[in-house]
């Protein structure tokens, strides 16, 4: 499936988070980067950014794998679905997404 632009995107983004299980694991994910990233800098340790990483991944990846059971959209569209992410989390600290 090719999008146009991350607006066309982001509806099917959201329909492969429909399993509110893996929309919070996603939100526990990205909430561990942010942690993870300031720690990387107050410590002055970059190896707190691959943490970051696997962490978010990490996550995200168990929510779909065993809740949502799809393959996540990074494997295809592994821009959007970054941006996907935190625009979801934006939008569930909104409460425009439930959690």
């Amino acid at each position: 499936m090719a999008f146009a632009s991350f607006r066309e995107f982001y509806p099917y983004y959201l329909a492969e988070h429909r399993n509110r299980t893996c929309r919070r694991l996603h939100f526990i994910g990205s909430s561990g980067v942010i942690l993870l990233l300031v720690l990387a800098v107050v410590r002055m340790q970059p190896a707190w950014l691959l943490a970051a990483l696997v962490c978010g991944y990490g996550f995200a990846w168990v929510g779909h794998f065993f809740f949502e059971k799809n393959r996540p959209a990074t494997f295809r569209h592994p821009f959007y679905s970054f941006v996907g992410d935190w625009v979801m989390f934006a939008d569930i600290l909104r409460g425009r997404i439930r959690f």
